[in-house]
C-alpha cells in the first residue's frame, strides 16, 4: 500500500504560491477595470451593464479570492504535516537503528 501513495512536499508549496499568486492576480485584474466606468462607453443601456459587471465581477472576485485563501491555509496545513510526520518517522527510525545497534 505504501508505495502506491506519495505526496510531493515541494509539490505542495508550489501549489501553495500558484494559488496565492491567483489571488494577487484576481486581484490586480479588478483594480484595473475598477477605473472604468459605464458612463465612458457611450449608451445607457451599455453603460447600465458595464456598472452591473463591475458590480458582479467585484464581488465574485472577492469570493473566489476567500475560496483559494482558504483553499492555500488548507494546504499549507497539509503540507506542514507532511513534514513534521517526514521529520517523526526519520526520528524514530533513527533511534531505532540506534537502538538495535547498541544491542549488538
Amino acid at each position: 500500500m505504501g508505495s502506491h501513495y506519495k505526496t510531493d512536499i515541494d509539490a505542495l508549496g508550489k501549489f501553495v504560491a500558484s494559488l496565492e499568486a491567483s489571488i494577487d492576480e484576481l486581484s490586480a485584474a479588478r483594480t484595473a477595470l475598477s477605473h472604468i466606468r459605464g458612463d465612458q462607453i457611450g449608451t445607457a443601456r451599455l453603460d447600465e451593464a458595464c456598472d452591473t459587471f463591475q458590480d458582479r465581477w467585484r464581488y465574485a472576485t472577492k469570493q473566489l479570492s476567500e475560496q483559494i485563501g482558504d483553499i492555500s491555509e488548507g494546504v499549507k496545513d497539509n503540507k506542514l504535516s507532511y513534514e513534521e510526520l517526514e521529520e517523526n518517522l526519520a526520528d524514530a527510525l533513527t533511534k531505532f537503528q540506534a537502538s538495535t545497534s547498541a544491542g549488538k
